[in-house]
C-alpha cells in the first residue's frame, strides 16, 4: 500500500519526471528495457533506478532506513500503483483533470525558476518544455488515479472505541510510537475594525472586475491569472472543475443558476469572495472559472487591534483581569473564547468539513502548525504560563487578523498511550484496518489482472507474495 503525504507523492512525481528528463540523454547508449507489466502499463528499469534513489531520499529525510532492497521496494509500490490505475480505468474512476494542470504549472514553473528561463531548463534536460509538462501531467494524472482508486476502497473504513482497545492491547508496549512534545495554548484574537470597510473594499474591486469582463473590456482568465488569490487555480485562469457536491454551498449555490458564459454577481463564501463564470456543465460535473480575492488592510488599520491586545496583555500580567475573562469578552474567534481561550482544531475541521466532535484535540505538534508559523514562533519564546505580545498573523482561510497567546502546558515526548493519545492511537487502528481491507482487495486483483515480472526480479523482497504468481 503506497503510504506517502500528499506533498510527499506530488514532490516525489516531480523529481520522478525531472530525474527522467534529466537522463533521456544517457538513454541514448544505455538500453532501457521493461522489468514488469501489470495489466496494460508496463515499469522500465529506469522508472525502478529513479524511484528508488527517491525512496532512499525520503527515507533519509524522515530519518528512517528501511531493511529491505531500495528497488525491490520501489518495483513493488510501482506495480501497485499500476494495478490501482489499471482498475481506476476499468471503474471510470474521476479525477481533478484541471488540478492537475495546475500543479503541473506550479512544478514547470519552480523549475524554471531553478535554471532561470525556460530556454535554460530545456537545454539541461534536452527537450521542449512542453514535453516536460506532458510527462508531469501523465505522472500526476497516474498517480491520482492510484490514490483515488485507494480512496474507494478503503476511504469509508471506520473503527470503533472496543476496535482501538483491542488493537491497543495487541501492541507490544515496547513496541508503542514516540509521541513527540506538544503544546497546549491559549489565544486573543482581533480582527481589524475596520473589517466590514475591507469587505466593501473587495466586492467593489470584483464588481469592476465582473463589469469589464461583461463589456467586453477585459477576460475572465487574464484577471484571474493577474488578481486571484486562489493560487492553485489562478495559474489555469481561475479554471476548475467538480461536482457541486464539491464546493461550498454560497459557490456551489450561484454556480448552479449560471449559464454558460455568464459571470456570478460577488459572492462571499468562508474563503473570500468570488466571481464565477461558468465553462459549461458536463453531467454532474461543472467546469468554471473564479477569481478569489479577500479583504486587505492598511498598516495603520492593523496596527489597533495589536495595539489593543498588547494593553489586554498588560492588564493579565497585572492581574487586573484573567485571561480566560478576557478572551469571553474580548476575543473574536467564536470557538477558543468559550473555553477560557484554549485553542483546539476546532478551526481546521471545519475548514475541512469535519465535525465529529471526537476528532477535536487541544494539543498540538510542532509540525501541527502547517506553514503559518507565527503562532509556533511567539510560543516557542515562552515559558509556561506567560504571554506574548502581539502579532500579526492568517487565519485558515487568508484573513489577517492579530492575537496574543499563552503558553498553557508542555507534553514532553512520551510512549503512546490509550488514556494519554487516544486519536494517535485510533488512527494507527484505523491505518491498520485500512492496510488489512487494502491488501485482501490487492490479494484478489492482483489474481485476477495480468502481471509479468522479469526473471531478475522474481527474487526481489516483495512484502506481498502474490505477486509472484
Amino acid at each position: 500500500m503506497i503510504k506517502m503525504t500528499k506533498r510527499l507523492l506530488l514532490a516525489a512525481a516531480a523529481v520522478l519526471c525531472a530525474v527522467t528528463a534529466a537522463t533521456a540523454q544517457k538513454q541514448q547508449v544505455i538500453l532501457d528495457k521493461i522489468v514488469a507489466v501489470v495489466g496494460s502499463s508496463s515499469i522500465l528499469e529506469s522508472d525502478v533506478r529513479e524511484y528508488a534513489d527517491i525512496l532512499v531520499a525520503q527515507q533519509r529525510a524522515q530519518h528512517y532506513t528501511s531493511d529491505r532492497d531500495p528497488k525491490s521496494e520501489a518495483l513493488e509500490k510501482l506495480m501497485t500503483q499500476k494495478l490501482l490505475y489499471n482498475q481506476a480505468q476499468i471503474d471510470s474512476v474521476e479525477i481533478n483533470s484541471v488540478e492537475i494542470m495546475s500543479r503541473v504549472e506550479e512544478y514547470v514553473q519552480d523549475m524554471v525558476n531553478e535554471e532561470g528561463s525556460i530556454a535554460a531548463l530545456e537545454a539541461k534536460h534536452h527537450m521542449a518544455i512542453f514535453n516536460l509538462r506532458e510527462m508531469l501531467r501523465q505522472r500526476l494524472s497516474e498517480q491520482s488515479y492510484a490514490a483515488a482508486m485507494q480512496n474507494e476502497i478503503v476511504g469509508k473504513v471506520t473503527v470503533i472505541p472496543g476496535e482501538v482497545e483491542h488493537y491497543y492491547n495487541s501492541l507490544d508496549r515496547d513496541s508503542l510510537p514516540p509521541v513527540a512534545e506538544q503544546y497546549v495554548y491559549a489565544q486573543i484574537t482581533k480582527f481589524p475594525e475596520t473589517m466590514e470597510e475591507a469587505k466593501r473594499r473587495t466586492r467593489e474591486r470584483l464588481l469592476s472586475m465582473r463589469e469589464r469582463v461583461v463589456t467586453g473590456q477585459s477576460r475572465f482568465e487574464v484577471l484571474a491569472r493577474m488578481y486571484s488569490e486562489d493560487y492553485a487555480s489562478s495559474v489555469q485562469g481561475g479554471e476548475m472543475e467538480s461536482p457541486l457536491a464539491g464546493l461550498v454551498h454560497p459557490f456551489a449555490e450561484a454556480l448552479e443558476d449560471l449559464k454558460p458564459g455568464r459571470v456570478s454577481e460577488v459572492v462571499e463564501t468562508k474563503f473570500g469572495f468570488h466571481i464565477i463564470e461558468l465553462i459549461e456543465r458536463k453531467g454532474t460535473n461543472y467546469r468554471f472559472r473564479h477569481i478569489l480575492l479577500r479583504p486587505t488592510y492598511s498598516m495603520q488599520e492593523l496596527s489597533k487591534p495589536a495595539r489593543f491586545l498588547d494593553s489586554i496583555a498588560d492588564l493579565i500580567r497585572k492581574d487586573s483581569i484573567t485571561f480566560e475573562k478576557a478572551a469571553l469578552e474580548y476575543s473574536d474567534d467564536p470557538y477558543s473564547k468559550m473555553n477560557g481561550g484554549i485553542v483546539s482544531n476546532q478551526d481546521m475541521l471545519e475548514y475541512h468539513d469535519a465535525y465529529d466532535v471526537k476528532l477535536t484535540d487541544t494539543r498540538f505538534f510542532r509540525e501541527s502548525f502547517g506553514d503559518n508559523r507565527a503562532d509556533y514562533n511567539a510560543l516557542r519564546q515562552l515559558k509556561v504560563g506567560e504571554i506574548s505580545n502581539s502579532f500579526q498573523t492568517e487565519d485558515l482561510r487568508g484573513n489577517k487578523l492579530c492575537k496574543i497567546v499563552k503558553l498553557v502546558e508542555i507534553i514532553p515526548a512520551h510512549r503512546a498511550s490509550l488514556e494519554e493519545d487516544y486519536l494517535e492511537i485510533e488512527r494507527m487502528a484505523l491505518n491498520d484496518k485500512q492496510e488489512r481491507i487494502f491488501r485482501k482487495w490487492l490479494d484478489k486483483k492482483i489474481d485476477g489482472m495480468y502481471v509479468y515480472i522479469a526473471p531478475e526480479y522474481r527474487d526481489a523482497e516483495f512484502e506481498n507474495k502474490s505477486w509472484l504468481k
